[in-house]
Formats: structure tokens, sequence, C-alpha cells
């Protein structure tokens, strides 16, 4: 034990340590050795408050013999348990979750340090709040404590994918000296904007809370056999926040927490500690996909970290088709923890998949992020009918401006779906509005943040808007693109703390509200999520406005008996700008 291990091992902690056994073959990376077999360990670790948190140690090994020669490691940090015991009985590791590559990183000489939170799986102690500034200094003693042990040489870096990637941005904040790089995949860098877009909560960060019989199904650490320290660790997670309450307990981003007396918003938002982030020397590496929530704040991030940034096709936290994620790691932490020339750094900062573009090579590069310096074009609503809107045909969307009128509709709350976790908006057109373009003349690819812009009034004081950027085939299916949600008090925009990539941004806060009078009609700004998506030719562009969506889920408290009628004026006020390379012409046959 070193003189700078400030958080021993306890004196009942099991640590496996065989001989050193020699490489096998040369890895992709243009050096170092790769090994076939790897050697576990667990056990409790104590941060600087006394807590004990459960840390399972996988160190490389080849012909059943540890390497002995100090590597750098990879550290995770966990919520969801290290090990668990799945409905069949079978042991589950987050060493093998796909999305996070570190089988991989194993076999070409990285150790890899996996702990649970405190107040979750194994370990001790009480959550005061997701990802709060315990949890993350929680990480920095960890860091450190990997930094001191005789099987590390001193060099560490975090991979995550959604709340594993927000831990790993949380704990880069506390600046680590160990720390020096970071992947961080499917999660947030403003969590107010994340969780309370627009001021309404969406479904990230609002479920319930599990039941303490979840954590009581890990793994104990191997000196506990008969799994008296995990009850007596999972008893303590009794006394946890509840999380959901805990976010739709603040409606403001300066809100004060009952549960944590902080202004948590701002405790948790890891662009509060940007200076440190960016000061601290740490190299980023995010990424994300384009049918899930987090990209928008991928992007933000990427651009305030100065990051390296992927996005591909598909949901939440799903590797991109013929991408190696653990391969594409490898060389990031090769370069920055093993000091190798990789040429990961020397790539450009933004790649991109292009959906339902060329099949032969959908990936777009680029040192800007997607759309920056693209034109917009912008499409008007319009419509020929007025009162209550029932038809999914409602209105038009055209480069003409058209002739004022009011469409107005009732809200429907009715809009849940069988889908319990919801990474992606429904289409549910027959619930609100539609502005319906003619079919499109030729291809058109947008990238970027599309922006919508309303006049919109309430009969009520309040009002959410919910606005849908979809592709419409000929058969008339829908396929939602982009996608934004507001409320009427927070619509004024202002200058945000950090780059927002030049969109407009509603702050949130309690002295930012305006008042909402019924049947006063209000403009309205909002950057719908980014895509890079092709609307093909024959096919249609639509905008769908609501005022519920599903992902909504205190759906019940916010039901209003009568329901809220909302009314939107077509004409200059009301439109959709797309960033596009060109111009969109649209079908002069439209049946």
């Amino acid at each position: 034990m070193t003189s700078r291990n400030k958080f021993p091992l306890p004196a009942l902690s099991i640590i496996i340590i065989l001989a050193a056994a020699p490489g096998c073959a040369t890895d992709v990376s243009g050096g170092g050795e790769r090994y076939s077999e790897s050697e576990r360990s667990s056990f409790y670790v104590p941060v600087r408050d006394g807590t004990r948190l459960a840390v399972n140690v996988y160190r490389p090994a080849a012909g059943g013999r540890v390497v002995e020669e100090p590597l750098p490691t990879i550290f995770v940090f966990t919520p969801y348990r290290a090990r668990h015991f799945d409905n069949d009985g079978n042991i589950a590791e987050t060493v093998d979750a796909g999305e996070l590559g570190l089988r991989h990183l194993l076999a070409h000489g990285y150790n890899v340090v996996i702990a649970d939170v405190r107040g979750k799986g194994a370990s001790f102690g009480r959550r005061r709040g997701m990802q709060d500034r315990t949890e993350a200094m929680d990480g920095h003693d960890l860091i450190e404590w990997i930094a001191d042990q005789p099987w590390s040489d001193g060099n560490v870096g975090m991979t995550g994918c959604s709340y594993l990637g927000g831990a790993a941005l949380q704990v880069a904040s506390t600046v680590p000296p160990s720390l020096k790089a970071v992947v961080s995949a499917a999660s947030d860098f403003d969590k107010y904007d994340f969780v309370r877009r627009g001021g309404i909560t969406g479904q990230f960060n609002t479920r319930p809370d599990e039941p303490l019989s979840v954590d009581l199904a890990s793994v104990p650490v191997d000196d506990d056999p008969d799994g008296a320290l995990l009850r007596e660790a999972v008893a303590e997670h009794a006394d946890n926040d509840p999380m959901a309450a805990l976010w739709n307990t603040m409606p403001y981003r300066d809100s004060m927490s009952r549960f944590t007396g902080t202004r948590f918003w701002q405790e948790v938002g890891p662009y509060t500690y940007l200076d440190a982030l960016t000061g601290s020397g740490i190299a980023y590496f995010l990424w994300g996909n384009w049918n899930d929530e987090p990209t928008s704040q991928i992007f933000q991030a990427g651009e305030n970290l100065n990051a390296h940034v992927m996005v591909g096709p598909g949901s939440h936290c799903v590797v991109p088709p013929g991408v190696d994620i653990g391969d594409l790691q490898l060389r990031f932490f090769d370069e920055h923890l093993k000091g190798r020339a990789t040429g990961f750094s020397d790539e450009p900062r933004y790649r991109w998949w292009v959906k339902d573009g060329d099949d032969n090579n959908p990936w777009v590069t680029s040192d800007t992020y997607p759309g920056r310096d693209l034109d917009r074009v912008s499409l008007y609503f319009a419509g020929g009918t007025s009162g209550t809107v029932a038809s999914v045909n409602d209105g038009t969307l055209s480069g003409e401006v058209p002739a004022e009128e009011i469409q107005t509709f009732e809200v429907d709350y009715d809009v849940a779906t069988r889908e319990y976790f919801p990474f992606w908006p429904a289409v549910l057109d027959e619930k609100g509005l539609t502005y319906t373009s003619p079919p499109l003349a030729e291809d058109v690819t947008v990238t970027g943040h599309p922006v919508v812009h309303l006049e919109v009034s309430s009969d009520q004081a309040s009002g959410n808007i919910f606005v849908y950027l979809e592709e419409v085939a000929p058969d008339g299916e829908a396929e939602n693109v982009a996608f934004s949600r507001l409320a009427l008090w927070n619509r004024t925009t202002v200058e945000p703390p950090y780059d927002n990539l030049g969109l407009p941004w509603h702050s949130g806060l309690s002295t930012d509200v305006l008042p909402v009078d019924p049947g006063e009609s209000y403009p309205l700004e909002m950057a719908l999520m980014p895509t890079a998506k092709v609307f093909r030719e024959g096919h249609r562009i639509r905008v769908s406005v609501r005022g519920a969506d599903p992902r909504q889920r205190n759906i019940e408290e916010i039901r209003r008996d009568p329901a809220e009628t909302l009314s939107v004026t077509l004409g200059a006020g009301s439109y959709v700008t797309l960033p596009v390379s060109g111009s969109i012409h649209f079908s002069t046959d439209n049946p």
C-alpha cells in the first residue's frame, strides 16, 4: 500500500493475483498485447466519508495468469448493478454490455473497474439525488484509489451510456488528477433542458423508483458469501430520495429542491461545471443515436467540450451498424491513456449517419456540427377551415405566406401507448392539428435542428405545446423525425450560459416566467431535436401540433376538465424552418 492511498482496501477483500503472462497477439490499434482471458475480484472500498462502495476489478490474463505489469484502467460507475442475478438465476455482468465494449478493452491491455454508485446495487449509503455532487465526488475518490493500486499505471479513463455516460461527465467535472479521457453516450449536458425541456417533464428520469428487491438481486462481493453485507447495504437504500418526485417538484431551473436543499438542476447540470470540464485537459468522445432525445444534448456537449462526436441511426444506446464500439474506444483510449498515435484526434470532430441516404455511404464527416453552415427554408402552416379540427388532412405546408386564420383543437389527454419506456414519441396525428406538404418532387436532406415558430393561445391560464416533424409515405404511413415541447409560461428566449448552437433557448428560470392570459395569442420559437434525414421523393413533410404527449408520465395530474382548448393563428407567424442544402420543390401532381 503506497503512501498516496487515501482509501485503502478493506482487510477482508479478496484479490486474485497470479503470475504474469505474456500477450498473445498484436492489437488493431498498432501496439500493446492481446489477452484471451481476464480475472475478476470484488470488494468494498470506502470513500472519503467512510461509505463503502461495491467495486469489481477485471484484469487481463492469458494462460491462467493475470498480468502483473501496471496497466491503464477504464472505470464505469453504475446504478444498475455491476453484477446481478437475472430472472433465471444466471449472473449478468455490466462488463458484458455490448454498448460499452469493455471486453475488447480488457483483451487489449486495459484493466476495467466497475462500481455501484452509493445507495444502489451492492453499495452502502443513501442516494441523496441522482448524479449529485456526493456521487460525483465518490467517483473522484474511486479514480484516485484506482490510480494508487499496484496493477494501475496511474492513467484512468471512463466510459458509459445513458446514466453511465452522465456519471462519467459528472465525475470528470470534479477533475480527478488521474482521469485522462471520457467516453459519454446518450446522456445530458443541461439536466433541466433534458428532463424538463421547455418547462415540461418527459419520460427520462421520471419513472418510479425500483423496489429494494432489485438491489437485493445484486451478486454479493467476494468477501460476503452469505449476502449479509449486501442485505445491510440495501437496507440503507430505503432512505434514498425518490427520483421521480425529486424532478417533478422542481418546475423551474432555479427551484430549490425540498429533498436536497439545493437548486438541484444546477447542481447536476454538467454545463454548470463547464470551466472545470474544459480546463481539466480531459479528452472527450461522445456518441448517440438520431431516434433518442439525448442526442440534442450530445451536440451541445460536443461543441462546448471540443469533443469528438458520432451519431448513428436507431434508439437509445444502440451501437450504429458497422461500428465496432470496442475498437473505436480502443483507438481513443490508446491515444489518451497509452500515448499511442492512433490518428483518432486527427479525424473530423463530427461523424453522423444520414437516415434514408446513400446505402453504400451513409456516413458524413465534418469539423462542424450538423447543419451549422446550411441555409434555412421556411414552410408556412396554412389551412382552409376554422373551428375545431379533427381530420389528419387539416392543413398544408407551403413556401408561400398564407392568409391569416385561426385553427383550434381540444387537448386530447388520452395519448397513452402500451410502451412503458418510449425513447421516441409515437405518431398520433389524430390527437391535434397537422400541416402537410404536397409530395416532394425530389429528395431533400434535412441536416441539423429544425425550428418551429407558432402563434398560440389557450382558453385557460396555461398551455403545453408539443410539435413533431414527420415524413409521410405515399401510403399515408408517417414517421416521427424530430420534435420539441414548450410551456407557454416559458416562451421568452434569452441568452444561454453556454454555446447553444445559435438556437432559441428558454431559461426556465422563475424570474423569466410570463403570465398566460386566456385567449391571448403568443409567439413561440422552438428548436426541434436534430436530425440528418433524407425526405424522399414522393413523400410529404408534415408538422403535427398537440397539447399532450404519451411520454409525460404525469398525464393524469395535468388532465383538465373541461379539456383545454388551444388555438394556432396561421399566417406569417406560424412556420417551420428546415436546414437544407438548396431548395425544396414539390410535385405539381398532387392527388
